[in-house]
């Protein structure tokens, strides 16, 4: 049988420096002042709003994204807000492709973005907040407008650069959900109510992901899952005087270190469930090593260490490791343990000498790419709750789980897209990085579209800090990856 003729497909040209000027225009007269109306709505996920129907601030935020998009006037684009009964909604365009059909491959470009936020968090700037945006030296500060508001701003941006030069180009859809720091639980439901609409999808574009530095662009190989849910430890009815009961009254805050200890080597931090970890593949071992090469002391010098003075000396407090290499792995490939909640503890200036009847953590807990997230919340679940210390009802109870991700390997076009665009746009290589947070549209898409390729990208750099106080949105890296957007697509087969 002969080998199959594959077909050279013709090279669509994009200015660089034309596209880069079109969408700067775009963020300094348009972009920034709507993410700034963006960041000022509370538009919390569902899962920090239980009333988030009636407060209608998803709503708002849907809706105004709606109208921006609408204004634009992009050539051909048809627009509307999706919603099934029960769920939050999304926002889904279409662009039709300006290709000849003999020029392409027929293949679809999704682009996603979420436009749900994390709660408001503690420790703000003085003059800062998270409902109230700031624009300083190049900064937009606020919650959301890194994660991941400005996501559908930019899509759109990069498409109308496209056309600004006549550049060919696929067809192109939008996926806007307001539930992805929930977990996306409501994705899926969409997803396959939308599948026929999307196509054969060529190439996902998602922009909910971090950057290494800002100095050059970023591609995500892989994501952490996630298993969450809230451990509760009840030993008593009601609290009672700490004199007449301790040392026969076991302490439930005693009882939740021995359940946790169970899960986590509180020593190292190591977890201790064998099935919670994998192997790192070669590829992204090799990947990590390079960009340790890159990155150096900054892959944990990044963050806002806790530092006292010692004698006429800052000492600051320190990481894990010091090890570049090490350091990335940890953060992308090793799973974790967060408490990032608790209940059941009086505030500090009402902590009278009273037993607690009862401890509850809030448990993240951060998987490797390769982990399925079901089969860890269920051990999870039966390894905390069996065999409960004095008899104590020890409960744990799931917000479910997501499973991580590992990027496909790359084709040929989009490797050389991806290293055009940083060249062009960075003056450097793009650089490739795992991220230790959780996208759980990427799995699904990657099991729905697997010929995909998966330009995942994102502002979360140094200091940009996501979901903490001070959240900022990066904006002249936000321009180079708009363009950065443009190339890629204009390359496409």
């Amino acid at each position: 049988m002969n080998a199959p003729i594959h077909k050279e497909l013709p090279a669509h040209v994009l200015d660089a420096e034309t596209a880069l000027s079109d969408v700067t225009r775009a963020w300094d007269t348009q972009i920034v002042k709507a993410l700034t109306h963006y960041i000022g709505i509370p538009a919390k996920s569902p899962s920090f709003d239980a009333n988030w129907e009636a407060n209608g601030y998803l709503d708002t935020v849907l809706r105004q994204t709606a109208e921006w998009i609408e204004a634009q006037k992009v050539a051909g684009l048809t627009l509307e807000i999706v919603r099934l009964p029960g769920r939050t909604p999304v926002l889904f365009f279409d662009i039709p492709a300006t290709r000849a059909q003999a020029d392409s491959s027929g293949q679809t470009v999704l682009m996603y973005g979420h436009l749900d936020k994390q709660p408001e968090f503690s420790g703000w700037r003085n003059d800062l907040g998270p409902w109230t945006p700031k624009y300083e030296d190049g900064k937009l500060y606020g919650r959301g407008g890194a994660d991941d508001g400005y996501a559908a701003y930019a899509s759109i941006a990069a498409v109308q650069a496209l056309k600004s030069q006549n550049t060919p180009h696929p067809r192109i859809v939008g996926l806007i959900e307001t539930c992805e720091e929930s977990g996306s639980y409501d994705l899926l439901p969409y997803v396959d109510a939308l599948r026929p609409r999307l196509g054969d999808v060529g190439l996902v574009i998602c922009l909910d992901s971090g950057a290494g530095n800002y100095d050059q662009l970023w591609l995500t190989t892989s994501l952490r899952g996630m298993a969450s849910g809230t451990l509760k430890v009840e030993i008593l009815t009601e609290g009672i005087h700490s004199g007449d009961a301790s040392g026969l009254v076991p302490s439930s805050f005693r009882i939740m270190r021995q359940v946790l200890d169970r899960l986590e080597d509180s020593q190292s931090g190591r977890l201790l469930p064998a099935s919670f970890h994998c192997e790192v593949p070669a590829d992204r071992l090799a990947q990590a090593k390079a960009t340790a090469n890159i990155l150096g002391e900054e892959v944990y010098k990044r963050f806002p260490w806790a530092h006292y003075d010692c004698g006429g000396s800052t000492t600051f407090a320190l990481p894990t490791t010091t090890d570049p290499l090490q350091a990335l792995l940890n953060r992308t490939w090793t799973p974790t343990l967060s408490v990032t909640g608790a209940e059941g503890f009086p505030s500090l200036e009402n902590a009278g000498n009273v037993l607690r009847p009862y401890t509850a953590f809030k448990l993240s807990l951060r998987l490797p790419p390769l982990v399925e997230a079901d089969q860890a919340v269920a051990e999870m679940k039966k390894l905390l709750e069996d065999n409960a210390p004095y008899q104590a009802r020890v409960t744990f109870e799931s917000n479910g789980g997501a499973t991580g991700w590992n990027a496909p390997s790359s084709t040929p076009w989009f490797e050389q897209a991806l290293q055009h665009a940083s060249q062009a746009h960075f003056g450097a290589s793009v650089g490739y990085i795992g991220q230790g947070g959780t996208i759980p549209l990427m799995n699904m898409l990657s099991q729905g579209f697997p010929t995909a390729q998966m330009m995942v990208c994102g502002v979360l750099g140094p200091k940009s800090n996501a979901h903490g106080p001070n959240e900022f949105l990066h904006v002249p890296y936000a321009k180079k990856l708009t363009a950065s957007v443009s190339e890629v697509m204009a390359a496409m087969p």
